[in-house]
């Protein structure tokens, strides 16, 4: 078409896809342009803006690395990434959350018991609970895929001090569905924010704190794999997530208990005498589709 306008250039672009494409990726790709078209229309870009959004996606291009996901990172501090996980989520299971920008494969096997804090320092956390269906009976053999920070508030992937696999474990659970390990208390911290993205949060008047996490990521045959993250009660900006990844059924509660107390059966059984702290947290699972 030769009379290309403001009003029908959406139009026109749809016009232009072929008419043997794919249904699913007409619709987004017409929703998407609709969408960027209507923005755009809505604030009357200017160039200069235009130009700014471009170099932008180019400074996150130019920081991306294997270790550093400026993408994935600009989708979550937008929201992007959360709601994306909210359309998704089971109403039945447990709520999904965001995997963020660290989260390494092929970390190692860890035993039901083990433990990932080695010799790092920090708050001595042992948490376990039940992996469900949604009508309550354990899910055998389904693995668990757990990664968080350094009581520095550093990822492995951020932290030269730390192993490629510190803070990370493969677990695989028994018939009765039960996970349990110990590890060192994350703690909060700050998104990466000496990239576009900081500039972002800078110029919206935003922060860059995450409360602190565990993450997790479960599969079993026959369930949808949840991607999670559970976080303590009492953490501070537990309110004020900067990825909007917090969800009420999210929320624990670490209990403090004297080492007299710590159980049999882990991996550091008899070597714990200082006061450790204690969560249960089960994790139910949708059957698939």
């Amino acid at each position: 078409m030769r009379t290309v306008t403001k009003d029908n250039i959406t139009d026109v672009f749809m016009a232009y896809l072929a008419e043997d494409t794919d249904p699913r990726m007409r619709e987004v790709m017409g929703a998407m342009v609709k969408h960027l078209h209507d923005f755009a229309r809505e604030v009357n870009l200017t160039h200069e803006e235009w130009r700014t959004g471009i170099a932008f996606l180019e400074g996150c291009a130019a920081v991306e690395t294997p270790d550093r996901h400026e993408f994935v990172l600009a989708s979550d501090v937008l929201g992007l990434s959360s709601l994306v996980d909210m359309l998704h989520s089971s109403a039945e299971a447990t709520s999904s959350s965001v995997l963020g920008p660290f989260h390494v494969s092929g970390a190692p096997a860890l035993e039901v018991g083990g433990d990932m804090k080695r010799h790092y320092g920090g708050p001595l956390l042992l948490a376990e609970g039940t992996i469900r269906d949604t009508d309550g009976n354990p899910i055998a053999g389904a693995e668990l895929d757990i990664w968080q920070t350094a009581h520095n508030g550093l990822y492995a992937s951020q932290d030269e001090e730390q192993d490629t696999y510190s803070f990370h474990g493969l677990m695989t659970v028994g018939e009765d569905g039960r996970y349990a390990f110990t590890t060192v208390k994350p703690v909060e911290y700050t998104v990466p924010s000496d990239g576009p993205v900081g500039d972002i949060l800078r110029a919206c008047g935003r922060h860059p704190w995450r409360p602190s996490h565990l993450h997790y990521i479960i599969k079993a045959p026959g369930f949808k794999t949840l991607v999670t993250e559970i976080f303590p009660d009492d953490d501070p900006y537990l309110d004020h997530d900067t990825v909007f990844g917090v969800r009420d059924d999210l929320v624990m509660t670490y209990v403090e208990k004297p080492g007299s107390d710590f159980p049999d059966g882990m991996a550091i059984s008899g070597q714990v005498s200082d006061p450790f702290l204690h969560v249960e947290f089960d994790v139910v699972l949708a059957c698939a589709d």
